[in-house]
């Protein structure tokens, strides 16, 4: 019998096989596409995501970061991270070193699809598998989520990412957040010769219409062939709970705010931790209360910059008071780090 049904072979879903598998459960993860896996991230980790990562056994190849840089045309801040460095590493790099990891500690592979499930008190049938547990870790638009019942309505402006690799030399040693009035751009350094730029505002516009709000990051990048434009989203995703049952949902599936902290692989790896704990416990309902703990700190200090964010007036005034309340800043910074 397979104790733990993974829909989803990304991060979230490779922590979550690791914990099992590490906990002596059989772990079996279904994922229809090849490994490594991308995706448009931030591909930036903070302090608490390199941890938890170390925690599992996996350490990826990648740039050390010092902390979280925002710049506008006038102003810049710094707030450097307190608990040790992060870490700037490709979503393929990241991927695949979870990846070698489920395999090493014995988790089971299966090429496939998770879209119907069937549950009784004591079993979840879903992909031809039948496991005492399912894992839903199929991503921001969950299928899994989707049959589990309607999300709450959501009256928000949506936002968009977009992401794109320059083979330029880092410039900093910082995740660089640059604001414009309609959305930001995160330059994330991920090689020696390799910085990640990725984009967050409302659907509708190009990487070159983002990429023109920014005339000095757009100065700095002349030249430089850039890669691929991956796009996400919309971001925010509203769930009503985490657990249906024995479905649990972990990572982008399990709800999302917005991309604007940087804390979306962080929190996917911890609350992978938490649902193995509540699995093995044979209380899913305390991956629910567990999940709300961990991601609360996130969920408020995401809001309030997403509030100030929607209204002109406010918007313009976020770096500027970063820059006069240094002090504040570096404190948010490292709560959410």
């Amino acid at each position: 019998m397979i104790d733990l049904l993974v829909a989803g072979g990304g991060p979230a879903g490779l922590a979550t096989a690791i914990h099992g598998a590490l906990a002596g459960l059989r772990v079996v993860v279904v994922e229809p596409r090849p490994t490594p896996v991308d995706k448009a991230c931030g591909e930036g980790l903070m302090p608490a995501g390199v941890a938890a990562l170390a925690e599992l056994g996996v350490t990826p190849a990648g740039r050390p970061l010092a902390g979280i840089r925002y710049v506008d045309t006038r102003h810049a801040v710094e707030a450097r991270f307190r608990a040790g460095p992060g870490l700037g590493v490709r979503r393929t790099t990241l991927h695949a070193a979870l990846y070698e990891r489920a395999l090493a500690v014995g988790v089971e592979h299966r090429t496939g699809r998770v879209a119907e499930v069937r549950q009784d008190a004591h079993t979840v049938t879903a992909a031809g598998l039948t496991a005492r547990w399912l894992a839903a870790a199929d991503g921001l638009h969950s299928p899994v989520r989707a049959a589990l019942g309607p999300a709450p309505r959501d009256r928000r402006d949506r936002r968009y990412g977009l992401r794109r690799h320059y083979p330029v030399a880092p410039w900093t040693e910082f995740v660089e957040v640059h604001w414009s009035p309609r959305g930001e751009a995160y330059v994330t350094p991920v090689g020696p010769d390799l910085v990640g730029v990725a984009m967050l505002g409302p659907r509708g516009r190009t990487y070159a219409d983002h990429l023109a709000a920014f005339p000095a990051l757009r100065e700095r990048l002349a030249g430089a062939a850039g890669g691929e434009v991956r796009g996400a989203g919309p971001l925010r995703q509203r769930v009503r709970s985490r657990v249906a049952g024995r479905v649990l949902l972990v990572g982008d599936a399990a709800g999302y705010t917005d991309a604007l902290t940087g804390e979306g692989v962080a929190l996917a790896l911890a609350s992978a931790r938490a649902l193995v704990a509540a699995v093995l416990a044979g209380r899913p309902e305390r991956y629910e209360t567990d999940w709300r703990r961990l991601s609360r700190r996130h969920r408020v200090l995401t809001e309030a910059l997403l509030t100030a964010r929607a209204h002109p007036r406010t918007a313009r005034l976020i770096v500027p008071a970063a820059h006069r309340l240094p002090t504040a800043f570096t404190t948010i910074v490292n709560a959410l780090a």
